[in-house]
């Protein structure tokens, strides 16, 4: 039987394709005070771009709630995560590529799509820090381990050179970005050593040879353990409008028609 549901909505040309919710924002009691995860940062964000003249509410995209009968639908498919909906729902996807910058290793898509060819996984991480999963490690396509203290041109180059070699093993009807911020200098859950320009910087790289090759992205703002994060993902995604690289109708963009490089040249 059809399952029919109210989650996908028409989204007029007037709106940002940048989905918010102020129930995103998490508060109780003022105990997420205490907690090391900034529980409000996306509401930052937005404020941050409100101030910045690049949005106003009506421009936003609000993702409704999904009801009892959805969240069944997901279970009896063994925890079907969002991703694997758009092999069923949306027509043209067959192919897709996430590219994981948390500084975590990554254990719940590797495990929702262990042994599933149409998914190819990329994951740079902080090799030393949670979770260590050896048996999710096995669906990471391309893995990248980083050491403690890893710094911008090591970060970036790796980075660059990686997904370039991701999107030539298997290039994807869309991309899943997961951009989290925990790789900030000063992230003790992270342990790495990007600065804030680093941050905007592999953004733009990520988006640049994406689009560069004609296909769809999606970024989701994940870990980040520090108050600044919110503004630095503020800050990127200005940049990203800046450069024609978001925005309602943003043209595809070639990955080499910046006016500056993306990475400076290799040093002997």
């Amino acid at each position: 039987m059809l399952h029919t549901t109210q989650l996908y909505q028409h989204v007029p040309e007037t709106r940002w394709p940048i989905v918010y919710s102020p129930r995103y924002n998490i508060t109780f009691m003022g105990l997420e005070k205490l907690h090391p995860f900034d529980a409000g940062k996306w509401g930052k964000v937005i404020n941050f771009l409100k101030e910045e003249k690049l949005l106003s509410d009506s421009m936003l995209v609000e993702a409704r709630e999904a009801s009892e009968e959805d969240l069944l639908v997901v279970h009896t498919r063994r925890y079907l995560n969002e991703l694997k909906f758009l092999f069923e729902r949306v027509e043209g996807i067959s192919r897709a590529t996430i590219i994981d910058l948390d500084a975590h290793q990554g254990n719940g898509h590797e495990r929702d799509f262990m042994g599933d060819k149409r998914v190819y996984i990329m994951d740079v991480y902080n090799r030393h820090i949670y979770p260590g999963d050896r048996f999710a490690k096995q669906a990471i396509r391309r893995k990248v381990e980083l050491e403690w203290g890893t710094e911008d041109d090591e970060y970036l180059d790796k980075v660059e050179r990686n997904i370039e070699k991701s999107l030539q093993e298997h290039l994807p009807d869309v991309v899943v970005y997961n951009a989290g911020t925990d790789i900030l200098e000063g992230d003790r859950l992270g342990g790495l050593s990007i600065s804030p320009v680093g941050i905007v910087k592999r953004d733009e790289l990520v988006f640049r040879m994406v689009r560069g090759r004609q296909v769809p992205i999606l970024m989701v703002t994940s870990g980040g353990y520090q108050k600044r994060t919110a503004r630095i993902i503020a800050d990127s995604i200005l940049n990203l409008f800046g450069l024609g690289l978001i925005g309602p109708e943003s043209p595809s963009v070639s990955a080499q028609n910046s006016d500056t490089p993306l990475l400076p040249p290799a040093v002997p």
